[in-house]
């Protein structure tokens, strides 16, 4: 009967270096967009010539609001017509689908690498 299979063991300094590691490849993978100016497409700003409540699209309860917050139109101007452009590049929406599966593809490759080198360690003789 063969022996049973004991996967190696990793020391403690080991197990931090990695794991301060992958927080570190975490950490660089949500910046780099950032730093590359890949996030979003902008922003878009419309300020009326006449700034008031009613060119601001403002009700009253919105109006009470803002005023509870200490803005005036003219304050409050920027804030309301500064709108996110939620446009989407289909080249990048591609390039992104291509990245993400052929990550999926390499995982599944290398995953079924290494199970069937530990099938091969257990009941191979």
């Amino acid at each position: 009967m063969s022996k049973k299979y004991e996967p190696p063991i990793q020391s403690s300094a080991g197990q931090i270096f990695d794991s301060l590691f992958l927080l570190a490849l975490v950490y660089v993978a949500l910046f780099i967009p950032l730093i590359l100016g890949l996030t979003g497409a902008g922003v878009t700003t419309n300020v009326p010539d006449e700034v008031t409540w009613e060119t601001l699209e403002q009700n009253e309860v919105m109006q009470t609001q803002w005023e509870k917050l200490g803005y005036t139109p003219e304050t409050a101007a920027e804030l309301i017509s500064t709108k996110f452009d939620y446009s989407i590049d289909p080249f990048m929406l591609i390039v992104t689908g291509i990245v993400i599966f052929g990550y999926f593809i390499f995982m599944v490759k290398v995953s079924e690498k290494e199970y069937r080198q530990v099938i091969r360690e257990k009941f191979d003789s």
